[in-house]
């Protein structure tokens, strides 16, 4: 039997992607139900949720909640859903961002702007990774949580609040990995390139900065989530930024923002 007939384990597996009313987040959550993994789409937006579930290979496996993540008693609301929805969830995505704005550079951004974007980014990462673990290690249950971090969790961006919270949530993947591992956790990141969904609005023009010559789509990231997820086919891989750009990382455009 081929290794990629059956990547999931529908009967014992479970998964919570956030952000998956729309771009990467809805592109992984459709993925894992397509392969029979009942799942929860988390987002801030009903009209999002219902359109991807609709949309999804198979929706009656997918499971809606509605809730902004900057707030804490939302994420602990997400988690009683998901328990009481699915039982034990296995496997983690982390997606949800808020959207960025070019004009929020260093100079411009505003106090709420700045906590929003660390709020939903890195401090739902981490309560929502920690209290699903707790979970898995009181049970003796494997797992495997990826976070959507950015190519500028190590480069400058123009925008200090998006990229400050990747690089945290670049370094949590670490810390967990190192502090989950030995209970059979795996935790990895997906770093995305110029991938036109979601937050990103983007400049057809970068396509020239891309070794593959396109922008990124949603779906270019789904397989390599799925394999990552998967501990059939990623069993020894934890603690790694798995890159999908396109080769955009071999070079970097920006230049710094206009302060007048």
């Amino acid at each position: 039997m081929s290794l990629f007939t059956s990547p999931f384990d529908p009967v014992r597996e479970a998964a919570l992607v956030t952000g998956a009313g729309n771009g990467i987040g809805r592109a992984i959550a459709q993925a894992l139900v397509g392969e029979g993994v009942r799942t929860v789409f988390a987002d801030l937006h009903e009209d999002k949720v219902v359109a991807a579930i609709t949309a999804a290979p198979r929706p009656e496996l997918a499971v809606p909640w509605i809730g902004d993540l900057a707030q804490r008693e939302a994420c602990d609301a997400l988690l009683a859903h998901a328990q009481a929805s699915l039982g034990q969830v296995t496997h983690f995505v982390h997606s949800a961002s808020p959207p960025r704005r070019e004009a929020d550079h260093a100079m411009t951004v505003d106090e709420e702007t700045w906590r929003q974007m660390h709020a939903v980014n890195l401090d739902a990462g981490f309560h929502l990774s920690r209290e699903l673990a707790r979970k898995l290690i009181a049970a003796k249950s494997p797992g495997s949580f990826l976070l959507l971090t950015s190519l500028h969790a190590g480069t400058p961006r123009n925008l200090p609040h998006y990229s400050s919270a990747k690089a945290g949530m670049a370094m949590l993947v670490k810390e967990l990995a190192k502090s989950w591992g030995r209970y059979g956790i795996r935790i990895n990141a997906l770093v995305p390139g110029a991938i036109a969904a979601g937050g990103f609005v983007a400049d057809p023009a970068l396509a020239r900065h891309i070794p593959l010559g396109r922008l990124g789509q949603a779906d270019d990231l789904a397989p390599m989530a799925l394999a990552v997820l998967s501990q059939k086919l990623s069993g020894y891989v934890t603690g790694a930024s798995i890159v999908v750009d396109g080769g955009l990382s071999l070079t970097n455009w920006f230049a710094p923002p206009e302060l007048d």
